[in-house]
């Protein structure tokens, strides 16, 4: 399968545009992160130099260093994505001081926010990471 063989680059490439993407948000839009934000960044950022260095060296081991962090980043952003929709009550969040994490920047289409972005984002990485794992297996 066609996918498989670029399931690695394909979840690089995913993180590389979630880091552009956060960056264009803060410096650019001058958006300020939350907390939930940051914690999603310090997940995101190390899988660019952990996939890039997999693929460098043809290393398939990352996968086993990048799979916990692209989980743990899954994790904080559907948490982000309940109360940014007000399925967990904002009592909830940890952003108690500075940029509350339901402040509502951008919608896009109506529905396409900041923290949806994100959450599609690690999606997008943990299912490349799968496949990337299955082809793993695969070879043997």
């Amino acid at each position: 399968m066609i996918f498989q063989k670029y399931a690695l680059l394909l979840a690089w490439i995913q993180a590389f545009v979630g880091m552009i993407g956060s960056l264009f948000f803060s410096l650019v839009m001058q958006l300020p992160p939350c907390d939930l934000c940051w914690y999603q960044r310090i997940a995101m950022y190390p899988l660019i130099i952990i996939l890039g260095l997999g693929i460098l060296r043809k290393d398939k081991t990352s996968l086993d260093y990048a799979f916990p962090l692209a989980i743990i980043g899954w994790l904080i952003a559907v948490y982000h994505n309940l109360l940014y929709y007000n399925i967990l009550p904002e009592a909830m969040a940890p952003c108690k001081a500075g940029v509350s994490c339901t402040t509502k920047y951008i919608e896009w289409f109506g529905f396409v926010t900041i923290p949806l972005l994100a959450c599609i984002g690690f999606s997008v990485i943990l299912v490349c990471l799968y496949f990337a794992k299955k082809k793993k297996k695969k070879k043997g």
